[in-house]
């Protein structure tokens, strides 16, 4: 009898043994996402931004998992986004290109939308990002005689609402979540800021080198503008 219990206990012991490692594999999940390089910068101050046009970076995006810890190369498995596309896109396949448009500082995401283990079951339902820094210099100075200073403009927010500003003549836009853009433009160029609201935001007004309620600037000089939305 003693024997026969031994035998049943035994096989209990292995079932939740077998069970556990089972368990600690479907349980795999990712925790975090690294992208390489952390920073790029395109450009100098001595360059016009439109030279810079077409620069390109290859990334990669790193997945740290649990149960069991690794670490994996995740570059085509993740949903890649530029928070200003029109200074630096990124393709499907982590390629960050500078558009010769705007210049600045951007943030490009690397996005896992359902976090599930490699056997396709899902796991916290979390979303994982990680995100790199992409600087594009604005030309502020010239060498040799050629060229002339290309002032910049910085766009600000304040208040506590959300929206966007679209900048003519390039179409260049910035959201209240990007906090501070800037973009350059040739001396004397004419520039128009548009504001607008998002959700149940309203638009308040603008301060520093506009004021009131609309925009419009005769660039000839680094200049800072700060729109409030509420």
């Amino acid at each position: 009898m003693s024997r026969k219990w031994f035998s049943i206990v035994t096989l209990i012991i292995s079932a939740i043994a077998l069970l556990s490692v089972a368990s600690c594999g479907d349980k795999q999940e990712l925790v975090s996402i690294t992208i390489q390089p952390a920073v790029e910068t395109f450009g100098a101050s001595n360059i016009p931004v439109i030279d810079d046009a077409g620069a390109n970076v290859q990334l990669r995006a790193l997945g740290t998992y649990v149960h069991p810890p690794v670490t994996k190369d995740i570059t085509d498995q993740v949903t890649w986004a530029s928070n200003t596309p029109a200074m630096v896109t990124v393709n499907s396949t982590g390629l960050i290109t500078v558009t010769g448009g705007p210049c600045g500082g951007t943030l490009i995401s690397a996005t896992v939308q359902t976090n599930a283990d490699a056997g396709g079951l899902s796991a916290s339902g979390a979303i994982v990002t990680g995100y790199m820094t992409a600087n594009v210099v604005c030309f502020t100075s010239s060498t040799g005689g050629g060229g002339g200073v290309e002032p910049t403009l910085t766009l600000n927010f304040a208040g506590t609402g959300t929206g966007i500003v679209t900048v003519a003549p390039s179409g260049f836009s910035c959201a209240t979540t990007d906090v501070t853009c800037v973009t350059s433009f040739p001396s004397g160029t004419t520039v128009t800021l548009t504001a607008t609201p998002v959700g149940t935001s309203v638009f308040g007004s603008w301060s520093g080198g506009c004021t009131g309620s609309a925009c419009t600037i005769l660039l000839q000089s680094n200049t800072a503008v700060t729109a409030t939305f509420n």
